[in-house]
């Protein structure tokens, strides 16, 4: 089973301020450039949640930032503390936090200097995985002083979103049958890669939510964002492939996957794609420096979007090409003989990885 998190540092710039200057506890906090009493260029880099109920957020301009500060302060509330970034502390506070999640997790990697993605499929339930990042949570927050909110779920974008669910501090659960749901009822801005340019033309298509999204096909949705228009329909439906990716030295895995032009149930054409994936496994395995691999995982997706995985591990460490190939189609032939695929379902996707690279 696929577990992935999502770990994001709440308002990390300004936490970090709060935690190393004690007289800023308690203040709306703006770390970013010189406002220069509201004739500043810059940008907000990161303002805590006392600002943010300001209205100010990360890359608003400093000078509306100052403003909202101004307006906040003749109303009678606390004027924001604008603060200078200082990397030099930022970096340190950074690295600490990441080094105990390295100690929970085999691969883990890290998109900007306050988030992460973290595969969580060795701990086999949701259940579990939810234990460990509250107990990682705790750990973070005992020795750094800093809180993070964490989202799990299937896959990298599910995780992400769950992450801002309940911030700060937070922790969100969602499991592969709650997914739809989970979804539906945001609104579509929520899905990463949705801008205000994508958004505005959606909602000329009636698209608010992202259960609106759902009722248009992906050739409809080609028609108005070209390729991405695909994308976009497996994101509102919560597809997403993406593995995470560790370090070199730290990879735990490796994978391919393909999707045909056309769904297919062409016995001979998909064992043809899936051998030329494990030639390039076997070849990336050398050159990321492993001698070889215990587990095989085949991904196989049908034309109506369901996934299926199924894996084997070998008591024995294999190497070659030949046992890779030998695994696989142990894997993919009850797709063919009507276990795993009864109805006869064309297929859209395959998918091959190898695990417990040695």
């Amino acid at each position: 089973m696929r577990i992935v998190g999502h770990i994001d540092l709440d308002a990390f710039f300004a936490s970090v301020e709060e935690r190393d200057k004690p007289y800023l506890r308690g203040l709306p906090v703006v770390v970013g450039a010189d406002p220069k009493g509201g004739a500043g260029r810059g940008v907000v880099s990161t303002a805590n949640y006392a600002a943010r109920k300001y209205g100010i957020r990360s890359a608003l301009p400093i000078k509306t930032a100052w403003r909202l500060s101004e307006e906040a302060k003749a109303r009678g509330e606390r004027a924001c503390a604008f603060i200078a970034p200082s990397f030099s502390r930022y970096r340190p506070a950074s690295k600490a936090i990441f080094d105990i999640v390295a100690q929970y997790t085999p691969c883990f990697e890290q998109s900007s200097i306050d988030e992460a993605y973290l595969d969580l499929s060795h701990l086999r339930t949701y259940t579990k995985a939810r234990e460990e990042m509250e107990k990682m949570k705790r750990e973070i927050r005992r020795k750094t002083k800093l809180s993070s909110s964490i989202g799990i779920g299937p896959s990298k974008l599910v995780a992400k979103i769950a992450s801002d669910v309940d911030k700060p501090n937070g922790l969100t659960v969602v499991r592969p049958k709650d997914v739809e749901k989970f979804l539906g009822s945001m609104p579509v801005r929520a899905i990463p890669g949705i801008g205000p340019k994508a958004a505005a033309v959606l909602q000329k298509i009636g698209v608010e939510k992202v259960a609106d999204a759902r009722m248009y096909s992906w050739e409809e949705l080609e028609k108005h964002f070209g390729k991405w228009g695909f994308v976009l329909y497996e994101r509102v439906r919560g597809i997403d492939e993406r593995e995470v990716l560790a370090e070199p030295e730290d990879a735990k895995s490796i994978g391919k996957h393909k999707t045909f032009a056309e769904d297919m149930l062409n016995f001979n054409a998909i064992v043809a794609e899936l051998r030329r994936m494990s030639a390039s496994l076997i070849r990336s395995l050398s050159k990321k420096g492993f001698v070889g691999f215990r587990t095989v995982v085949l991904t196989v997706r049908f034309a109506d979007f369901t996934t299926r995985t199924r894996s084997v591990t070998s008591a024995l460490p294999m190497a070659s090409e030949r046992e890779l190939n030998a695994k696989m189609m142990k894997l993919l032939l009850p797709f063919f003989e009507g276990k795993e695929n009864p109805q006869k379902k064309k297929i859209r996707l395959v998918g091959l990885r190898i695990e417990k690279l040695l």
